[in-house]
């Protein structure tokens, strides 16, 4: 049996969006498990905001960085249209009624059950966050998961017959048992790599570990 790195996960973070790539080659080059660990973005998860609506330069910051890094990485990057989550982005006050980020959280969780996890996250995200207008209508979302091999109606069906939000809390309670709260946070041995840009520290360990293919 490989050894695991469990990704905790956000559809919302632009920064989970971007180290989909480098996740999908971990893999290829690595004996190891990549299992996606999808959690709600800390608005929703933790009923707080990282921003203070009277100082919006953290805000302007973020935009500024995930531009700057994913023409670093020759990704493209456009802000979601529609946001996964609902959310007033001056106030930053999240709605009550939020109708993606849950289906989206909980496709993550099935398609993880079936091996898959990975493969979707990359194919969703790519669709949501590299510029797909109107994501949430039409076949959009349904040929996403298609391009990860798996079937939009089959992972519906199935959500609905088990406690899938159960699996997500206890994805989020992992996560801050292994010491973080954000994401993305990849996970080997109990140790927490956070960020997009420790993708390269995370292969430096398992380097240490001989892992490599």
């Amino acid at each position: 049996m490989n050894p695991t790195v469990d990704v905790y996960w956000s559809f919302r973070s632009p920064y989970s969006y971007l180290v989909t790539p480098d996740l999908l080659k971990l893999r290829e080059d690595y004996a190891v498990d990549v299992k996606l660990r999808p959690v709600l973005p800390i608005a929703i998860r933790a009923k707080q905001t990282l921003f203070d609506p009277k100082d919006q330069s953290k805000i302007h910051y973020i935009l500024m960085d995930v531009a700057r890094r994913a023409e670093f990485l020759g990704m493209k990057m456009d802000f979601p249209s529609p946001d996964p989550i609902v959310q007033n982005l001056e106030t930053f006050e999240v709605a009550e009624e939020q109708p993606y980020i849950y289906r989206l959280t909980s496709l993550g969780v099935e398609a993880e059950r079936r091996g898959k996890g990975i493969d979707l996250a990359y194919a969703v995200s790519h669709m949501i966050w590299g510029g797909t207008k109107n994501w949430d209508q039409g076949d959009c979302l349904k040929d996403a998961v298609a391009s990860a091999g798996l079937d939009l109606n089959e992972l519906d069906a199935a959500i609905a017959e088990y406690d899938v939000m159960a699996e997500i809390e206890n994805n989020q309670q992992a996560l801050e048992a292994a010491g973080h709260w954000g994401v993305p946070t990849m996970v080997f041995n109990g140790e927490p790599f956070f960020g997009q840009d420790r993708i390269e520290t995370l292969r430096w360990r398992l380097d240490q570990c001989d892992l490599r293919k």
